[in-house]
């Protein structure tokens, strides 16, 4: 290595959309020797690295994982040893499922000084772009961000425990299990809890689909809704503009032909 320190920034790229990252990780990127990315990263991100670094894809996709973490640490501390700074960018925040404390601790470990620049993670920000509250005043107080697979791929037991609260339940990598999560709420009285699937989100092929725990999974397959994709479900589903009832519609136009506005539009024309 030619008179540089070695330094490990943990970046997190957000939920899909390059315009979602933060301008603390772009003056990362631009500051990279290295650039370890993920599969969920965008690869417009990489243009703001310099032309020289070095881009190594890292990724790791359900059933396709072609990188074992262990070498995925083996690989920061290599490059930061041999050519200085490494960018890790990680899609979402990288301390929200996503290893992020193993590999700064593996990094530490060696002596290489790190950093962590959160990111917006899907759990928190895709509900919120489809004008989903993950809490409302009046309807729920609390959100639970759980994992639908655990290390050992099987369904979180901590489902179970959520689903008995009033809180919006938010699920990450839990498609796969749709059959069995759906299962737990319906056992648990709750059969007609709103739900949302957001798969993509944030870009362009983004897809949403919306429907109850009792017909949620038959909406899913019908629409070919697949990974990677968040699962949200409880009473603030139901404010979803598509959720949005046939009686509040009317409703709705009731209050407008009262204050005139609709009768105002029409003299217009």
């Amino acid at each position: 290595m030619k008179n540089k320190k070695p330094f490990l920034s943990l970046v997190g790229a957000g939920p899909g959309d390059p315009e979602l990252i933060t301008l603390k990780g772009i003056k990362a990127l631009k500051q990279a020797d290295v650039v370890l990315y993920d599969a969920l990263t965008h690869p417009d991100l990489l243009n703001y690295a310099p032309a020289k670094s070095l881009k190594i894809s890292v990724g790791k996709r359900s059933g396709q994982h072609s990188i074992k973490q262990e070498e995925i640490n083996e690989l920061i501390v290599k490059n930061a040893l041999e050519h200085g700074h490494v960018v890790r960018l990680k899609g979402g925040d990288p301390f929200v499922f996503g290893r992020g404390y193993e590999e700064i601790e593996y990094a530490e470990s060696f002596g290489i000084e790190t950093t962590v620049i959160p990111g917006l993670s899907s759990a928190t920000s895709l509900s919120g772009l489809q004008k989903i509250p993950l809490t409302n005043r009046g309807m729920t107080e609390s959100f639970w961000v759980l994992t639908g697979t655990t290390s050992c791929h099987q369904l979180s037991e901590d489902i179970k425990i959520a689903v008995q609260s009033t809180a919006t339940i938010v699920i990450l990598m839990g498609v796969n299990k749709l059959k069995e999560i759906t299962e737990i709420f319906i056992q648990n009285g709750k059969k007609d809890l709103p739900v949302a699937i957001i798969q993509n989100g944030s870009l362009a092929n983004e897809k949403t689909v919306i429907g109850t725990t009792g017909t949620i999974l038959e909406i899913a397959e019908k629409e070919g809704i697949s990974t990677p994709a968040v699962i949200v479900a409880g009473e603030v589903v139901s404010l979803a503009n598509n959720f949005t009832s046939e009686a509040q519609r009317a409703q709705n136009f009731d209050f407008l032909n009262e204050l005139g506005v609709l009768t105002s539009t029409v003299e217009k024309e």
